[in-house]
């Protein structure tokens, strides 16, 4: 299988909408209406190979729309070069990053628009320019039957490796990852994860994968205690059940990797857990400003304080080896592509364990 380095969410100014009697899919058997799927949508076929250049998605047509409101219709891809691929979409990752988009969280979206971009599928179409050998994909668009990616960005999700457990790597794996590496989290390392949800249970597991000293996970209430222990910690914290938590473990980390994005979180707190010289990564992208930093501590201990957000290629590609020679096995929960309006409601409602995957039916 392969994948795409991120791009922008799929927008489709010329959208046609295709919300008609057509898509009327009669009785599920439970007196509701069956939720239309992509075979009930006409697609218009490409006359060269008979492929459609029209794909089918699950649309966001406002800000509302994150309210169980996406909307099954058509779109077109990009124009097709000779350098693109497109992608028989298998199953596609849900990530917190597509509620934001959908609500504009980070700033006005263009809608109509398709989210998804922790897709895996089969290469179906390949340009006579592409000079990898693929056979998938992954890219923003993911909520639809087919994405179209440009060629260079796609890598081969090795063999050992289900699609289920690849889809969330491709976002929330790979921006865990990053910070792990590029600052030698490692034997001799004591690292910890602040927050354990989507992102955070990927930095545990990869933490402990990379075999640091030890592995901290940090979070609010004692309620993820087993499974951050279960994941590979060493040791939970529970910051608003334990009273004493900044003093008790201050300067113990040498590095920490923020998951959580609050912008009442106690930032300064987390800071005074490094020891000197330690590093603090932010990865949890907030709406809202972050805390004010109290600086003067900072310089004295010379802390180093960056952000990141998803990586290379390259990047992908190590941290998929790492994933099948150390059999790194994310919580995924897997449901139906046409359940996407339910799912995205779970998610907003913090029920994801960690991750949801949306999964297309053949």
């Amino acid at each position: 299988m392969a994948l795409s380095t991120p791009s922008l969410p799929t927008t489709v100014p010329d959208l046609e909408t295709l919300e008609k009697p057509s898509l009327d899919c009669g009785d599920d058997g439970k007196g509701k209406r069956a939720a239309p799927t992509p075979s009930d949508v006409d697609g218009e076929r490409d006359g060269e190979d008979g492929l459609y250049s029209r794909f089918i998605g699950w649309m966001a047509l406002d800000e509302k729309s994150v309210d169980s409101a996406l909307k099954l219709q058509s779109f077109q891809p990009k124009k097709w070069e000779e350098t693109d691929v497109d992608i028989k979409i298998t199953c596609c990752g849900v990530c917190g990053s597509d509620l934001h988009v959908l609500r504009s969280g980070w700033g006005p979206t263009e809608y109509p628009c398709c989210v998804g971009h922790e897709i895996v599928g089969e290469a179906v179409r390949v340009g006579r320019k592409v000079e990898k050998d693929i056979n998938g994909c992954k890219s923003n668009g993911g909520f639809a039957n087919y994405c179209r990616v440009p060629g260079d960005s796609t890598i081969r999700i090795p063999d050992g490796l289900a699609s289920e457990a690849a889809a969330p790597m491709l976002c929330a794996g790979i921006t865990a990852f990053v910070p792990l590496s590029e600052h030698g989290a490692g034997p001799g390392k004591r690292v910890g994860i602040i927050g354990v949800g989507g992102l955070g249970h990927f930095a545990v597991l990869f933490a402990r994968a990379l075999k640091c000293d030890r592995v901290v996970a940090i979070s609010r209430r004692a309620s993820k205690r087993a499974d951050a222990l279960k994941l590979g910690a060493d040791l939970y914290v529970a910051t608003a059940d334990e009273p004493d938590w900044a003093v008790k473990h201050a300067h113990s980390l040498d590095l920490i990797v923020s998951t959580v994005s609050s912008a009442d979180m106690p930032l300064n707190d987390y800071l005074k857990l490094l020891r000197t010289k330690g590093r603090f990564c932010q990865i949890g992208m907030p709406d809202d400003p972050m805390p004010p930093l109290e600086v003067a501590g900072l310089i004295e201990r010379g802390i180093s304080i960056g952000f990141n957000d998803i990586g290379t290629v390259k990047e992908v590609e190590d941290m998929l080896r790492l994933a099948v020679k150390e059999d790194i096995q994310p919580w995924v929960e897997v449901r139906k592509m046409k359940d996407v309006n339910e799912v995205l409601r779970e998610m907003g409602e913090g029920k994801a364990r960690y991750r949801y995957i949306l999964a297309n039916e053949d």
